[in-house]
């Protein structure tokens, strides 16, 4: 297949071409559409659900809201982590599911529960809704509306609020990729009737009065219409209010024919809703901005450009006056970051070139082989889109064009070998390069293949990441892998080609600067390879020593998630004291904006206190987040680095007494927030029930880790200390009054909170109408004490006739994660790394702090991801190298030779650990990549150096210091060659210090430090080693020891079987789980499900097409094209197969399940006949002592005959019934040896328990069982083959490439380009219908069985309880009764008290009683099994 390829590609070099170029213009489509960011999104996969509730506290959120919700949520299938935040007015739910599961599905199951969970929310508490779909990634865009010089006094906060609402927000809704919007700051505009108290005493009204008054007076209507001649008037009613002037005009009452008016009452004006946020800017006081919010998986640079576009317009738009200041954009630092990936690349791909240019010593085989490098990234990126990957600094971080090329340089190489070896001074003809580049590709090709397939395995532990590192390593290893294997391919293609075009046919014979370098090298390097081999032991040993040293450095290094990236912009978080008010907030907030300011470094600050219209960032009023602008790194003169300007900003910023600060960056304080709820590096939570106690505990843990070195920003979460007026109704006085609690709640609500009476139009603007009584600062308790509520007798009465009102603190915010409370103690890391810093904290607190019973820690953030990746990589990193080794072993058929090769893997890590700890780096996943990569490079270096060992062996040379000696002369070139181009690739990496480089060090620093010892190591150290492992030697076996181990073995293995035990459930369980067929086959077509999602993308057949014979005239011609159709996207088709690999997960489980009760049902049906037999025996040893004695008084003639006949004939009735009891033993043996597969025959246990009783009649709980689960996986996968069906009739599009003859004429070449449109897609629509009716049928079939199921269980339960009662009555007084109906009879008999007929009716008495008990446990543990059964326990 390969020589064919090769063959073909060198010898139809126009086809060659010209797919080669559709390819190119391919590939910078592919780049144009290539969706480009700073980072890939790792926020994890989540949905986030917000309840708004002004007129709750913190307690009753928790209650009425969160846990309603929480509780719906727990049941919800691939979730993985549930997280709640409970605040005064605000209830904040994050779900977060496997990535697996499409955000939309996410969405719907959330929306689905919320709906269920509504029904115990009261409404009157608000409405839970789903936030925006954004991502840490989303906020790309931030600015603020700002008056001209001026303008300051036209356009105060509630205009600037009005002015972002109804014409920024609304026109930037529009734009493509913008899920939302989110207001910030400034005063939402209400129309607000100020009642005064005194005069609603004076004219005896109540505020329900004139909430009802303005409810009824605000509304239009219409009339139908009138006829009139020809034409037709429409009827409409104007009654919606217009002004203040129509508020004011509003009647609430007549007294005496006296209308009293709004006006008379109360003051109209505009008024602003409660604040629960604002927002600051550069020392000045309040502003009003907004958060763009873009869609999640949008392409970032294309969002903000569409913004940027609307901007302009919205900007022409806004009121005179007013202008726009951006003050965060995605851009500069997307750009920053490009710029950072696109120069090292550059630089790294230009070194390549040199390197390749002089060790190939061809200028022209310097840039065949360079030209790969940007074919294989054009495929690289193709391929990048098809799987909807971002080219950002992680995807395209760890390109190496080292490792790229490294096919296309064996390859050239070989050929030029080839030429200087039979072709000096010669000048070859077009076949003649043809014929020997084919022979030279198809020769070398098989290890080139095999080289990079060692490349790909080595990526492999990078796909197994899940979670953050996954999403965050996981494109660098798909953009390395697609690289490669485009690499590959065009060394199959394009490579060939190339050299049989382009390299030079005249051979020379005089050797080039190349040839006489290598030649000194080598002269250099033989006689150390000589003593090398002279002191092979001493060779060995610095080697272990350097290993052993260098392992133990490792553990010295730090460890971290990955090195924090530099985003050249700061995000402070400050918190001040509980229960500070907002214009509290905003002075401290502005104060700090000046202390910022003062820093010359600082370009901009603008503050974001408390929470947003959309509370994606849930802060309370006394928490603000300050973002600093800031200027370029090159103006910087306070500080040179992020850290020290962090510290002396500290030093100087708290200053302000009472304020908590921590230092971040906007995006990875995001990040942080969204993936562990917190916002620092470093999450301690300690979980408990009570939150006073939380908060005590976690104020004794602050001072004992407060001394850390590292350890900065401590901070504990406020989670009591909120002040709270509380009004506490006494029940007697509110029913000596008449008065009912929600009568007197909906008059303090409308009181303070504001009721909201309906909505006064401007336009297509709207504002809400809202009553309330004046508020000012002088508003105290006893105003509120004085708060009149009417009485169904007319009168009015103060609030503190029927209440008790109070100061009180009370809890300020409750944070649940998986339904339990915890609070959480922040803190950042700077100057150390976050591992080491944690384990210290881990041990001091385990030391010192002990936790009431109940209390635990847990600890998150970075240090939760590190643990996390470090654990899956150390499952995955020997995996991947047991593989390599297994590949070695297969290439080579040799254990020796596959061992000498891998152990470059341990010499290759010893320059890497060296490198990290020269340069003071901590080891972090980008290091652990570093050391992945390196092992690959490193195994290509040892597998040149022993194949071409071994090619010298099979040419003859049998001397092994000679094959060794000529071996290692012969490779040192390729092995230099790989590892100079591998290495200084890496080099700009290592050596950068612009914006993203922070992640990129720690990798290029590894594989350069690696490969400088790696190389050193594989030309001394595998030599000798091979040297020693081939040195043939004579093992002498002694024959006695060798008998004495045999002997032993067979002993012990007799030993082990000899010993039998009983045969419990748990052996049945386990038998029949890993034998019985039906499982394995659920098992196998899960598998197979599992494959089929390969077939997702599977390309149309490969259509080849001639056309032979007179086609222009009489002359012969020919026609001969290729094309290949495709369709752009299967998105449809692979979220189906997907599912249907669920669908068959779903199948095990309910087949394991069936299984498990089957099993069980067999298992205890046995054991009662096992039990009844014994009881059958122990009854026959009885009347086998009745007959002897029956025997007796016969022959001593103390009885008749009579006697002793009924004593033989009840004997054999008894042995009847042991037959049979036999059978029944033999028959449910064989039903379980059915389940359990095997033909054993098994001892049952002696003891006869009743199965543990299950306490719960909750018919509900069935919803779990794997049959319920099988049908709801069922209705996924049918909506999804709604889509697939759909889909079909999306177009797919074919390639071709022809070449023609006219009249015996030269070749003639046309390519074409086609789109196949299903214009007729009635059938398509059928089935489309067919797959909804098919859907329908799956949820009615859910419905039915959760029906079934539920009156089934129903049914169990009540048996369970009859069954149990039985057992009591066995138990209790039954058992202990035949036992003495057995021995007083047998007494009796003997004594001759009764005669034998009573003997025999007693005994058959007592025989029934333990029958019925043995049956009644039977049918008690049947039943319970069925129990379990439908519980799916």
């Amino acid at each position: 297949m390969i020589n064919k390829i090769i063959n073909f590609s060198v010898n139809n070099k126009l086809i060659t071409g010209v797919l080669l170029a559709i390819f190119v213009l391919f590939g910078i489509y592919s780049f144009t559409q290539l969706s480009v960011d700073a980072l890939p999104d790792v926020t994890n996969n989540q949905v986030q659900v917000v309840t708004n509730t002004p007129n709750l506290a913190t307690q009753e959120v928790e209650q009425f809201i969160t846990y309603p919700l929480e509780t719906e949520f727990k049941s919800l299938s691939d979730m993985v982590e549930l997280r709640s935040t409970s605040r005064s007015g605000l209830s904040v739910i994050t779900i977060v599911f496997k990535d697996n599961v499409p955000v939309n599905i996410a969405r719907q199951r959330v929306d689905e529960k919320i709906k269920t969970a509504t029904d115990n929310i009261p409404k009157q508490y608000g409405t839970p809704e789903l936030l925006p779909p954004t991502t840490g990634l989303g906020e790309i865009f931030q600015y603020v509306l700002v008056p001209q010089k001026g303008y300051e006094e036209k356009y105060d906060l509630s205009e600037l609020r009005t002015i972002q609402d109804w014409i920024v927000r609304r026109q930037l809704l529009g734009t493509v990729g913008v899920v939302d919007v989110s207001s910030f700051g400034g005063k939402l505009k209400q129309y607000e009737v100020s009642v005064k108290p005194e005069r609603l005493s004076a004219n005896n009204l109540t505020l329900i009065d004139v909430f009802d008054a303005l409810q009824n007076n605000n509304e239009n209507t219409g009339g139908s219409y009138i006829d009139k001649g020809p034409n037709i008037y429409f009827i409409r009613g104007e009654g919606l209010i217009q002004n203040l002037e129509d508020i004011n005009n509003i009647v609430v009452k007549n007294n005496s024919g006296v209308p009293i008016l709004i006006k008379d009452i109360a003051e109209v004006k505009f008024g602003f809703a409660p604040r629960y946020g604002a927002m600051t800017r550069n020392g000045k006081g309040e502003t009003v901005g907004g958060v763009v919010l873009m869609q999640k998986g949008e392409n970032a640079v294309r969002v903000i450009e569409r913004v940027k576009e609307k901007m302009k317009s919205i900007e022409k738009s806004l009121p005179q006056g007013v202008k726009i200041d951006v003050f965060v954009d995605r851009t500069k630092l997307i750009e920053k970051t490009v710029s950072t990936v696109s120069t090292n690349l550059l630089e790294g791909a230009l070194i390549v070139i040199l390197v390749l240019v002089l060790f190939l010593g061809s200028l022209r085989a310097g840039l065949i082989v360079a030209s790969v490098i940007p074919l294989a990234m054009l495929f690289a990126i193709i391929i990048m889109n098809m799987f909807g990957l971002s080219a950002n600094l992680m995807s395209m971080g760890a390109l190496d064009f080292g490792l790229i090329v490294d096919g296309a340089v064996i390859v050239v190489e070989a050929t030029l070998h080839i030429f200087s070896k039979h072709y000096k001074s010669n000048i070859l003809s077009q076949n003649q390069m043809d014929k020997e580049v084919i022979k030279s590709s198809s020769k070398i090709m098989s290890s080139a293949i095999f080289g990079q397939i060692i490349i790909l395995i080595v990526y492999i532990p990078l796909f197994v990441l899940s979670g953050v590192e996954g999403k965050m390593f996981m494109p660098m290893a798909q953009t390395v892998s697609f690289a490669i294997v485009g690499a590959l391919i065009l060394s199959l293609t394009y490579v060939p080609w190339a050299s049989s075009l382009f390299l030079d046919k005249k051979v020379s014979e005089k050797p080039n600067f190349t040839d006489r370098f290598i030649n000194k090298l080598n002269n250099w390097y033989q006689p150390y390879l000589v003593k090398a081999l002279e002191r092979k032991f001493a060779v060995i040993g610095v080697a272990i020593f350097l290993f052993i040293a260098s392992l133990f450095i490792f553990n010295s290094l730090g460890g971290e998630f990955i090195p924090e990236l530099d985003e050249g912009d700061f995000a402070m978080n400050y918190t001040i004291r509980q229960g500070s008010s907002l214009p509290q907030s905003i002075e401290v907030g502005t104060q700090l904006e000046k202390l910022a300011l003062t820093f010359p470094e600082v370009k901009e600050v603008v503050g974001k206190i408390g929470s947003s219209e959309i509370p994606t960032d849930p802060m309370p009023i006394e928490s603000a987040d300050l973002i600093m602008v800031m200027k370029d790194k090159k103006e910087w003169t306070t500080a040179h680095n992020k850290e020290d300007l962090a510290e002396k900003m500290n030093e100087k910023l708290s200053q302000i007494p009472g304020c908590n600060l921590s230092f971040e960056q906007p995006i990875q304080m995001r990040f942080n927030e969204l993936i562990a709820g917190v916002k620092s590096d470093i999450a301690i939570k300690i979980f408990g029930d009570n939150l006073d106690k939380l908060f005590s505990e976690a104020n004794k843990a602050v001072p004992i880790i407060k001394g850390i070195d590292g350890l900065t920003d401590i901070k504990v979460e406020q989670v009591t200390g909120m002040p709270q007026l509380v009004v506490k109704y006494n029940r007697n006085k509110i029913a000596q009054y008449g008065l009912n609690i929600s009568d007197v709640n909906r008059i303090l609500n409308t009181a303070y909170a504001g009721g909201t009476t309906g909505v006064v139009y401007e336009g297509e603007k709207k504002f809400d109408l809202v009553v309330r009584i004046p508020k000012n600062q002088n508003t105290d308790i006893d105003a509120l004490k004085s708060l009149l509520i009417p009485t169904p007798r007319g009168n009015q009465i103060p609030l503190n006739e029927v209440a008790e009102i109070t100061f009180k603190t009370a809890p300020s915010q409750i944070s649940r994660e998986n339904a339990e409370r915890r609070i959480v103690i922040e803190a950042n890391v700077r100057g150390r790394d976050v591992e080491s810093v944690v384990l210290e904290i881990q041990q001091k607190l385990d030391a010192k702090l002990k936790l009431p019973e109940g209390y635990f820690i847990n600890y998150g953030g970075q240090f939760q991801n590190l643990q996390e990746a470090k654990g899956r990589l150390q499952l995955a990193v020997p995996v991947a190298l047991l593989l390599i080794f297994f590949l070695l072993f297969l290439s080579f058929r040799s254990l020796k030779e596959a061992t000498i090769i891998f152990s470059a893997i341990p010499l290759a890590s010893i320059g890497g650990i060296i490198a990290l700890w020269v340069r003071g780096m901590n080891f972090s996943i980008s290091a652990g990549v570093g050391f992945i990569a390196l092992f690959g490079v490193a195994v290509l270096n040892g597998i040149v150096l022993i194949s071409y060992y071994n090619q010298l062996k099979d040419e003859g040379e049998d001397n092994l210091l000679k094959r060794i000696y000529k071996g290692s002369s012969a490779r040192l070139r390729p092995i230099l060659a790989t590892a100079t181009v591998a290495s200084l690739g890496f080099l700009p990496m290592a050596l950068s210090t612009s914006a993203g480089a922070e992640v990129q060090k720690p990798l290029a620093t590894v594989v350069i430090g690696g490969l400088l010892t790696s190389t050193l190591l594989t030309l001394f150290v595998l030599p000798v080693l091979y040297y020693l492992v081939m040195t043939p030697k004579k093992i002498k076996v002694n024959s006695k020891i060798a008998t004495i181990v045999v002997l032993f073995i067979s002993c012990f293995s007799f030993n082990a079987n000899a010993q039998t035990q009983t045969f419990t459930l748990q052996n049945a369980l386990d038998l029949a789980t890993k034998n019985y067929p039906t499982l394995q086959q659920a098992t196998l077509q899960t598998q197979q499900q599992q494959a089929l999602t390969k077939t997702a993308t599977v390309l149309d057949p490969f259509n080849i097409n001639s056309n032979l014979g007179q086609i222009n005239s009489k002359l012969f011609d020919y026609n001969i094209g290729v094309a290949q159709g495709f369709k752009l996207s299967n998105k449809a088709d692979r979220n189906l197969l997907n599912q249907n690999v669920a669908v068959a997960k779903s199948f095990e489980a309910v087949t394991k399940n069936e299984l498990i009760k089957n099993v069980s049902n067999a298992y205890f049906n046995w054991l009662y006949n096992v039990k009844h037999y014994n009881l059958l025996l122990e009854t026959d040893n009885i009347f086998a002592d009745y007959e002897k004695y029956a025997d007796k008084k016969f022959q001593v003639g103390e009885s008749s005959k009579l006697e002793k006949i009924n004593a033989s004939l009840q004997r054999k009735e008894l042995k009847m019934q042991l037959a049979e009891a036999n059978s029944q033993v033999l028959f449910y043996l064989t039903e379980l040896q059915k389940w359990t597969r095997s033909n054993e025959s098994y001892q049952a246990p002696t003891k006869y328990d009743a199965l543990p009783e299950i306490n719960v009649s909750d018919s509900t709980l069935v919803k779990n069982h794997p049959v319920l689960q099988f049908l709801q996986q069922q209705i996924i996968a049918k909506e999804l083959a709604i889509k697939s069906e759909k889909a079909k009739a999306n177009p797919s599009f074919n390639l071709g490439v022809n070449t023609q003859s006219l009249d015996k004429e030269n070749p003639f070449y046309y390519g074409s380009l086609g789109i196949n449109i299903p214009l007729f897609r009635n059938g398509i629509k059928a089935k489309t219908q067919v797959a909804k009716l098919e859907t329908e049928i799956a949820k009615k079939e859910l419905e039915k069985s959760q029906q079934e199921l539920a009156t089934i269980y129903l049914q169990q339960f009540q048996l369970q309880k009859q069954y149990s009662e039985q057992l009591n009555f066995y138990k209790t007084e039954g058992l202990p009764m035949a036992e003495t109906i057995v021995n007083s009879a047998q007494r009796l008999y003997k004594s001759g008290d009764i005669g034998y007929i009573e003997y025999t009716q007693n005994l058959k008495d007592a025989n029934k009683i333990k029958t019925d008990y043995l049956i009644a446990m039977n049918n008690y543990n049947q039943t319970i099994i069925n129990i379990q059964y439908l519980l799916n326990k």
